[in-house]
């Protein structure tokens, strides 16, 4: 858990390391648009293997009106699996300037992490099958490595099968 004297401390780090939670950082250059593909091949990991953190909407008011999905690299989210399975009529991701209101984070550097708001999260259920995964650590050009056991140690994940290939 040591820290790289490059980045600076986010509420991420905070939570992970009031949790005792074991991980290692990987900054590295960002680049605008570069998604999990740039990070997957900069860090030299699996795209499948770095986690995605998205934050959706139901049409619906309610408890499960705004949740955080996390979500392979490489896949993509079914909204309609995700509406089933919020119990709405329609799911979509969230506006850019709500996501980050609700996350504390910019896009890009969103992690399920030290959130400012509590909101529900969920995961994609084949996430637990990877021996180590790389998410968010709260900025920009930063994921620290965890184990599936890790994140669910870290926050309280449900499990849900919602993704769909690209």
């Amino acid at each position: 858990m040591e820290q790289n004297p490059q980045v600076k401390t986010t509420p991420a780090l905070a939570l992970l390391r009031s949790k005792g939670i074991a991980f290692t950082e990987h900054p590295f250059q960002y680049v605008e648009k570069g998604g999990t593909s740039h990070s997957s091949q900069v860090l030299g990991v699996s795209e499948h293997a770095v986690i995605k953190t998205l934050i959706f909407q139901t049409s619906e008011p309610g408890p499960c009106q705004h949740v955080v999905v996390l979500m392979h690299g490489d896949l993509n989210v079914d909204t309609k699996k995700l509406a089933q399975a919020l119990g709405a009529r329609r799911a979509f991701p969230c506006e850019p300037s709500k996501a980050c209101e609700l996350s504390g984070y910019l896009i890009g550097g969103t992690s399920p992490f030290g959130l400012k708001t509590q909101l529900p999260i969920f995961a994609e259920a084949s996430i637990q099958n990877l021996g180590r995964l790389w998410i968010n650590g709260g900025e920009r050009g930063f994921l620290v490595s965890i184990t599936p056991q890790e994140l669910k140690t870290a926050i309280p994940v449900q499990w849900i099968n919602v993704g769909k290939n690209r």
